[in-house]
């Protein structure tokens, strides 16, 4: 019955306490028995159990008895970090309502206030809840005050909990029964669902969750995407559970599923696509999502140069499971075969690598990440750059456009002067400065490239952590660029090649030269190591060479002896100088993400 059904998400900052409420709402309802409980339960890899973060959204599929009657809850818990808002926005698409969980210790945090507009665009229910109010710290009438402050949202109706010991969670679940709206579609209308997450199953091949907005979907149904055209017989139904998934023969309309469509290739599911019948198709699609941007480019290479084959199927698994990633094969004459990967933020780069490894058993390396940048060419010519090796001569370059963000940045005011010089350090652009009780609300306009690298870590530092920062894309703007080139014994290492700002490409050579100079091993014959704008040499480092004691064999007699043997020593060095060639190792990869 479509009126007892309730579609909701948890939205929150990281830390704030979303996972915890999730597996206090699995256990009030009865999904799972005190044994088989555990923390964090949605959190199904190992690598979220160990960050102790959420990386992907999950569903379940909850009953709750209230007033005699038996309700459905289909609950979404959602990751809290900006590099995986998009996930947040894909499950926020699929529901009616959304818990908006708020700290009473920490309050409104940057990340809370971004996850409020996706759920406002998405026309959601808001209920206001406060966590934690167990800790002696709690303040939740300030945190409430704070909240209509700073979003703007009416908080009289709002329930106090704590997740961690359960109290208010009972109460909870009867708001959300009460005052989040039941799914509204036309159960005799053609069949109509939004696949909103899909992965790979190595029993069953490839799955997609979807949302069911009209009609039905029957177990061997001829379904049809509406998007890529392609047809499929529906093998199995099943509910979302985090250990115990219920076999269904039909999803019924505001329902939530799993759909088995047993492929064993993986194009043909998109995530945002529609389903429909084959026989008695829907007239017109979903408005499914917008695809993700990435923001970030790097390379990544197998250190095993065969297992480049591999590569490319683990990244096409991976991208059914996270639609986010882009990927498209590049060579590099340093690193060989490998694939330059588009991602959303530097710790989705780092959690896609660790996937990689640990999923698919890979070693991998990834080189130092990039931004995209557009140049206009004195010809007219406007061009997209995603590897800064692919950037044009200097005398062939009209304008080169770099991205630009809008950081939102949440301060307590002691730290104000710090983070400022930060941002202005990061070549920021100031919009307005609000001031939230005794925290200020920052509001800059900033280039990509600067908070790519090492930004999020040092504005933490710099703030004692107590700074919370979330961005969003705001196109191109023009930027005085150059591409900074790093030279092993007098050839250019091409995976180290970076664009700077102008004003910071010597400080930039000078790092990286002398990092580079400690991890470069020595040879047999002196290598230079220089960094260089085009043809100008603008820092420059000197391994040393490793002597070999020529003369030991020479004991007593004539000292020309020795002479000979050196003078003969001097000349080989000479000549391998000439034609010797470096390795440059891994780690100076590694310390080029450093710097």
């Amino acid at each position: 019955m479509q009126k007892n059904i309730r579609n909701f998400s948890i939205i929150a900052h990281i830390d704030h306490g979303k996972s915890t409420l999730a597996d206090r709402i699995i256990q009030e309802c009865g999904a799972v028995s005190d044994r088989e409980l555990s923390s964090q339960m949605m959190d199904t890899m190992d690598i979220e159990q160990e960050r102790g973060i959420t990386i992907k959204a999950q569903s379940v599929r909850l009953k709750y008895v209230k007033d005699g009657q038996e309700y459905v809850l289909n609950l979404i818990d959602t990751p809290g970090h900006v590099d995986f808002s998009y996930e947040v926005s894909r499950s926020l698409a699929s529901s009616e309502g959304a818990l908006l969980i708020v700290d009473s210790t920490q309050g409104v945090e940057a990340q809370t206030i971004a996850n409020v507009y996706i759920a406002l665009d998405n026309d959601l229910e808001l209920l206001p809840v406060v966590n934690k109010i167990d800790l002696p710290s709690a303040d939740p009438i300030r945190v409430l005050e704070e909240t209509e402050e700073a979003i703007g949202l009416d908080c009289t109706e709002h329930n106090l909990i704590s997740a961690k010991t359960g109290v208010g969670v009972k109460d909870l679940i009867d708001s959300i029964v009460d005052r989040i709206p039941c799914p509204t579609g036309d159960e005799n209308a053609p069949t109509k669902a939004l696949i909103y997450d899909s992965w790979f199953d190595n029993y069953l091949g490839a799955l997609a969750l979807v949302r069911v907005y009209d009609g039905s979907i029957k177990k061997g149904q001829m379904l049809k995407m509406m998007n890529t055209k392609v047809e499929h017989p529906v093998l199995d139904l099943m509910y979302p559970h985090p250990l115990k998934r219920e076999k269904t023969t039909e999803l019924e309309t505001g329902e939530i599923g799993i759909v088995v469509l047993g492929l064993k290739t993986l194009d043909g599911i998109a995530v945002g696509d529609t389903m429909t019948d084959a026989k008695n198709p829907t007239s017109e699609a979903i408005d499914g999502f917008e695809p993700a941007k990435p923001f970030v480019f790097a390379g990544i290479y197998p250190i095993e140069t065969d297992k480049f084959e591999d590569l490319r199927e683990a990244l096409t698994k991976l991208q059914l499971n996270d639609s986010s990633i882009s990927f498209e094969p590049e060579s590099s004459a340093a690193l060989g075969s490998g694939f330059r990967a588009g991602f959303l933020g530097m710790l989705h780069m780092e959690v896609i690598k660790e996937r990689l490894e640990r999923e698919f058993n890979l070693d991998l390396i990834a080189t130092a990440p990039t931004v995209v940048y557009e140049v206009l060419k004195k010809d007219g010519e406007r061009i997209v750059i995603q590897n800064p090796s692919e950037l044009p001569e200097p005398n062939y370059i009209e304008t080169i456009f770099e991205p630009y963000v809008k950081a939102t940045i949440l301060v307590p005011d002691e730290f104000l002067g710090n983070c400022i010089k930060l941002l202005n350090d990061k070549r920021g652009v100031q919009n307005k400065m609000d001031y939230l009780g005794k925290r200020v609300l920052l509001d800059y306009d900033i280039p990509m490239n600067e908070i790519v690298m090492d930004f999020y870590d040092k504005l933490k530092s710099t703030t004692k952590g107590y700074a919370s920062f979330d961005y969003e894309p705001i196109g191109f703007r023009p930027g005085i660029l150059q591409k900074l080139d790093i030279k092993v014994a007098g050839e250019v290492v091409d995976a180290l090649s970076i664009i700077v700002p102008e004003n910071k490409a010597l400080s930039k050579g000078r790092e990286f030269i002398k990092a580079l100079k400690e991890l470069i091993p020595r040879q047999l014959f002196e290598v230079a190591v220089q960094a260089s704008i085009g043809n100008n040499i603008i820092a420059r480092e000197t391994v040393k060479s490793t002597g070999k004691n020529v003369t030991a064999k020479c004991y007593g007699g004539d000292i020309t002896r020795k002479r000979k043997l050196l003078e003969k020593q001097k000349a080989g060095k000479k000549r391998m100088k000439a034609i010797g060639k470096v390795n440059v190792p891994q780690e100076a990869f590694m310390a080029v993400l450093k710097i």
